[in-house]
């Protein structure tokens, strides 16, 4: 959790999902869990730091978990926690949002 509360609830909210590559992320685990590599490839554009450091501050924020297999080389999931997948209904509208906007104005 963020060391500082903002008191506004858009503020944390946006505190915790406020840029693209977040969004995209639990985007792509919204369908479920997946390994690094397959989300270094469905989040078009990001880098391996970018990602890396992206995926450890939603661990961080309880968005999601890691889990690591000792093989070699290592395998690591993620999986949206309960309250990673709560944000869905945000997403969901950010769909419809840009669904209409697209329509009308692009």
């Amino acid at each position: 959790m963020p060391k500082e509360v903002p008191a506004c609830p858009v503020e944390m909210t946006l505190q915790l999902i406020g840029n693209k590559w977040k969004v995209l992320i639990i985007r792509d685990l919204l369908e479920g869990t997946k390994r690094f590599n397959e989300l270094m490839h469905s989040v078009t554009g990001i880098t391996q730091k970018v990602l890396t450091s992206n995926l450890r501050s939603m661990e961080e924020t309880g968005l999601l978990t890691r889990k690591v297999y000792p093989e070699v080389p290592p395998r690591v999931e993620y999986t949206l926690t309960e309250t990673g997948y709560s944000l869905k209904p945000i997403l969901d509208s950010m769909v419809m949002w840009g669904t209409e906007y697209k329509k009308n104005f692009v």
